[in-house]
């Protein structure tokens, strides 16, 4: 019974460090509850659907613009820099990062 305790174990901690390592390299350590909670208080989706109407979703994969992980935090950078947000650059990495994770899945 303990042997099979700790192959569960084991396993899930495997798994847990594959879900990891399918996220892009730029991404590692961001804070994605921060990246949240900053679209929220920056009203980025409001400001997205101003530009493109409707839910604001799209914005996302433009036809050919952005088809990187690092393409993608650079467009956020962009509009950090845009709206002088004032944004570190551990704000937009978290910023991008949730983008990533609901909208785009590069890995």
């Amino acid at each position: 019974m303990k042997l099979l305790a700790v192959s569960v174990l084991a396993g899930a901690w495997l798994l847990g460090g594959a879900a990891l390592a399918q996220q892009p390299a730029i991404y590692q350590g961001a804070d994605l509850k921060l990246g949240e909670k900053l679209i929220a208080d920056n009203n980025c989706v409001a400001c997205h659907q101003k530009k493109v109407g409707g839910d604001g979703s799209a914005i996302y994969k433009p036809a050919g613009r952005i088809n990187s992980a690092s393409l993608l935090r650079g467009m956020v950078e962009q509009c950090n820099t845009e709206l002088n947000l004032g944004l570190f650059p551990e704000e937009v990495t978290s910023i991008a990062a949730v983008l990533n994770r609901d909208h785009y899945k590069f890995r």
